[in-house]
C-alpha cells in the first residue's frame, strides 16, 4: 500500500514540475520586457527632452537674430549722427546685453551637441540643425562686431566734438575774461579821465563878480573908509556871491553899466572895457595872462 502511495506522489510531482518551470520562465520574460520598455521610455524621454532643448535654443537664437537686426537698423551713420550721448550709451549697453546672450547661446549649443554625440539620437536632421545654428551665431557675432565698431567710431567723433566744444568754451571764456578786463580797464581809464578832467576843470575854474560898491562891501569883498583908498579884503571870499566860470571859454562879461572899474589884479593889456551903447562889456584878450595872478575877477560898477 505504501508503494502505491509513493508511486502516486511521484507521478503527481512529475506532472506539476513542468508547469512550475513554465510559470518561472514567464515571470522572467515579463521582467525582461518591462526592463526593455523602461529603457525605451527613458530613451524616448531623453530624445524628447533633447529635441525640446534643441527647438528652444533655435527659438532663442532666432530671437537674438531679430534683436540684432533691429539694432543694426538703429545703429547707422545717419541715425547715430542725430542721437544724443545718453541714447548712444543706451545703444552700447543694449549691444553688450546682446553679446552676452550670444555667448550664452554658444555655450548652450556646445553642451547640447556634446550630449547628443553621446546619445543614439544624434541623427542627420539634428546635425543639420546644429550646423545651421552655429552659422547663425557666427553671423550674429560678425554683426555685433560691426555694430560695436560703428558705435565706437561715433563715440570717438563725439569725444572729438566734445574736445572741440571744450576748446571753444576755453577760447570763449578767454575772450569773455579779456573783454571783462578791457571793460574794467576802460572803466578805470574813464574814471581817471573824469578825475583828470575834474582836476583840469578845477585848475581852470575862475570866479567873477560885478557889483556896486555897496554890494561889494556888504559881501565883505572890498573895504572902504573916509579918506581911505578902497582895497580888496584878504582871505577867501564868499564864493556863493561870485559867478563860477571856465577861464578857457570865458571871453567877455556884460557889465550893464556905463561906468566900470576892475578892482582885482589883472595885467594891463590882457583885457579891455568896451562900450556897447550906454553900457560897458569886459573883453578878455589874453586869458592865460589875464588869470595869471588871480582866479577872482572883481568889477565895481556905478
Amino acid at each position: 500500500m505504501r508503494k502505491i502511495n509513493y508511486l502516486v506522489i511521484a507521478i503527481v510531482a512529475l506532472a506539476v514540475l513542468p508547469a512550475c518551470q513554465r510559470a518561472h520562465r514567464s515571470e522572467q520574460e515579463a521582467a525582461r520586457q518591462d526592463s526593455i520598455n523602461a529603457e525605451l521610455q527613458d530613451s524616448l524621454a531623453t530624445a524628447t527632452a533633447e529635441k525640446d532643448s534643441l527647438m528652444a535654443l533655435m527659438s532663442d537664437i532666432a530671437d537674438g537674430m531679430t534683436q540684432i537686426k533691429e539694432m543694426q537698423d538703429i545703429i547707422s551713420v545717419e541715425n547715430l549722427s542725430g542721437e544724443t550721448p545718453d541714447r548712444k550709451r543706451q545703444l552700447r549697453d543694449d549691444i553688450v546685453l546682446i553679446q552676452q546672450s550670444v555667448n550664452e547661446h554658444k555655450k548652450r549649443l556646445a553642451e547640447l551637441e556634446r550630449r547628443l554625440r553621446q546619445s543614439t539620437n544624434y541623427n542627420a536632421d539634428m546635425k543639420k540643425s546644429i550646423a545651421s545654428m552655429k552659422q547663425q551665431l557666427e553671423t550674429q557675432q560678425r554683426t555685433i562686431d560691426d555694430l560695436t565698431q560703428q558705435l565706437a567710431k561715433a563715440h570717438i567723433e563725439i569725444e572729438n566734438l566734445n574736445r572741440s566744444v571744450d576748446s571753444l568754451n576755453v577760447v570763449n571764456q578767454t575772450v569773455v575774461e579779456e573783454k571783462n578786463q578791457a571793460k574794467e580797464e576802460s572803466k578805470q581809464l574813464a574814471e581817471q579821465k573824469d578825475r583828470l578832467n575834474e582836476q583840469v576843470a578845477e585848475l581852470n575854474t575862475c570866479y567873477y563878480v560885478v557889483g556896486s560898491e555897496k554890494e561889494l562891501k556888504a559881501n565883505k569883498i572890498i573895504e572902504t573908509g573916509f579918506l581911505r583908498k578902497t582895497k580888496i579884503m584878504e582871505g577867501d571870499f564868499e564864493k556863493s556871491y561870485f559867478t563860477r566860470a571856465d577861464r578857457r571859454t570865458l571871453s567877455e562879461i556884460p557889465l550893464r553899466s556905463h561906468k566900470a572899474q576892475v578892482m582885482s589884479n589883472h595885467p594891463k593889456g590882457s583885457y579891455e572895457l568896451v562900450d556897447h551903447g550906454n553900457v560897458k562889456t569886459l573883453h578878455i584878450i589874453d586869458a592865460a595872462k589875464f588869470w595869471e595872478y588871480s582866479n577872482y575877477l572883481i568889477v565895481k560898477v556905478n
